[in-house]
């Protein structure tokens, strides 16, 4: 799950990470009286969860606060590679020195979160990650240990940081530490950390990123999640506890269990097979649970055959019957299904959709091949 710049920087601010003042508007009146309240120039930053704001015009800087509604009522009417800004962040403007990217995320080939500082911050980071790639310090973190005192002066003086910074710097990145580690995100990042022109570092910008599966602790962050980003498919499916994510293929998928389904969308492809989703109903799914996920998946209108692959165990397969019966009498699906029931009450299962309609399996290869001529026939 992705914060938005501003729910970063308030998070920041928190764990004692220096940030410029500054407040949301959702108007362009409210960005005027927020300059009016820093009192000067102000910078007028869309709040959206994309990439590239700023050279798509969605970051401005006002000399005054009628500059600062003008800008703001521009940005505020634009959309950002296809999302609608729907907010601001009214920050007061920062006379910049130097810029400093900060930044840390998980490290999947070593097993263990890395810190990336560059004295190459701001906008171009990326390119400087792609063309000069040694211009990036990185330091491995032992999650047991945290950062020590050693490594924050390594990275300061890896990246040519002034003297005078290097324990503001220690101070920042052990906070940044802790606001990626308590709040379990997969990145927290700043681009730029800004030396100023009174010689303070300051998190001009801020990102993160939060492990999905982790949101069950911090109700708190999944309060804050932006649906513009998400299709309404995966917004749907959250609402029912189910794990979805739309794909580009024509065969809708079923299944119990996240290894199941994996496996299930590798034997699709090995057979010519293109899934159109992942779809983890979990264990324990009930009826309602299975005719909501029936309901997503026929929502796809490049869906052209459906896969059920459950295996029984925690999830009863007459529950998961009975919950296709009722989605297929609520949405009258068109495209030919085949279904793979074994388990716990298979055998009921199978019966209740004997008169259905459906094509039925006994093996996954069984399966998945007929999906796969359903879909081609359809």
């Amino acid at each position: 799950m992705k914060l938005h710049e501003y729910q970063s920087k308030q998070i920041f601010s928190r764990y004692g990470i220096p940030i410029p003042k500054g407040k949301v508007a959702t108007t362009a009146s409210e960005a005027k009286q927020i300059a009016e309240e820093l009192g000067g120039r102000v910078v007028i930053k869309s709040q959206v969860l994309v990439g590239g704001r700023g050279k798509a015009g969605g970051i401005k800087v006002a000399k005054d606060p009628a500059e600062a509604e003008l800008f703001a009522a521009q940005i505020l009417s634009m959309e950002i590679k296809g999302l609608p800004v729907r907010k601001v962040l009214v920050d007061e403007a920062a006379a910049i020195e130097q810029e400093i990217y900060l930044g840390i995320t998980n490290d999947r080939a070593e097993k263990k979160p890395v810190i990336m500082a560059s004295a190459a911050g701001g906008v171009e980071i990326e390119d400087v990650a792609r063309t000069n790639p040694e211009k990036i310090i990185k330091v491995h973190v032992n999650p047991l240990l945290g950062i020590k005192d050693y490594q924050t002066r390594d990275i300061a003086a890896g990246i040519d940081l002034p003297r005078e910074n290097w324990k503001s710097f220690g101070e920042i990145l052990k906070a940044l530490w802790q606001v990626y580690n308590d709040n379990d995100a997969t990145l927290a990042e700043i681009n730029p950390l800004i030396i100023g022109k009174d010689k303070r570092l300051v998190a001009l910008d801020g990102k993160m990123l939060i492990d999905d599966n982790a949101l069950f602790r911090h109700p708190e962050l999944a309060e804050m999640r932006d649906t513009d980003e998400d299709a309404p498919s995966e917004v749907e499916a959250r609402k029912y506890g189910l794990t979805f994510i739309k794909l580009d293929g024509n065969i809708g998928c079923m299944v119990n269990g996240a290894g199941l389904a994996m496996a299930s969308m590798d034997i699709l492809k090995f057979f010519g097979g293109e899934p159109a989703n992942f779809l983890d109903i979990g264990g324990g799914a009930g009826a309602d649970k299975v005719s909501a996920a029936m309901r997503i998946i026929l929502g796809d209108p490049n869906v052209k055959a459906i896969l059920f692959n459950i295996f029984g165990g925690i999830t009863r397969c007459d529950e998961v019957a009975k919950g296709i019966l009722i989605a297929m009498a609520e949405v009258k699906p068109k495209v030919p299904m085949v279904v793979r029931l074994v388990g716990t009450n298979a055998e009921e299962g199978r019966a209740m959709l004997a008169n259905a309609n459906m094509i039925t399996a006994e093996t996954l290869a069984d399966a998945a091949q007929k999906a796969v001529a359903a879909a081609k026939g359809a």
